[in-house]
């Protein structure tokens, strides 16, 4: 299943995965970005992303580690 910017909840978890021991608070929106677009199954324009996609991202990923 290809990952867009607009699955936010899905990218959480796909982050989770590949990076259990992280702090989603702790990660800078440039390194959050890079490993999204890191994600094998990510086929989005990295153009469409903006900081209010990678906070929402971040606040579903935060939300699942809680």
């Amino acid at each position: 299943m290809a990952l867009y910017w607009s699955d936010s909840q899905e990218i959480a978890l796909a982050l989770m995965e590949r990076h259990p021991h992280v702090d989603p608070l702790t990660i800078h929106f440039t390194d959050l970005r890079d490993w999204v677009l890191a994600l094998e199954d990510f086929a989005d324009d990295p153009k469409h992303c903006g900081e209010r996609v990678l906070e929402g991202i971040q606040m579903a990923w935060l939300s699942e580690v809680d």
